[in-house]
């Protein structure tokens, strides 16, 4: 993990680009999944994830 990866943040639609699923199943996963990781709210109307976090859930989801 690089610094610049600490303070990455990405969108629903980029999370979604990544794991190449719809906007709808990042916010269900966010919602429905214990393991996701869940969203930061940074204004009123910007909700992100943050890149280290996905990379973290992605690393844990290889191992098991």
């Amino acid at each position: 993990m690089t610094p610049e990866t600490i303070r990455t943040w990405l969108a629903a639609k980029q999370v979604a680009s990544r794991y190449e699923v719809g906007i709808a199943t990042v916010w269900r996963w966010a919602r429905d999944r214990q393991d996701f990781p869940k969203p930061k709210r940074l204004g009123d109307n910007c909700t992100r994830w943050r890149l280290a976090d996905l990379e973290q859930w992605e690393n844990e989801r290889e191992v098991a």
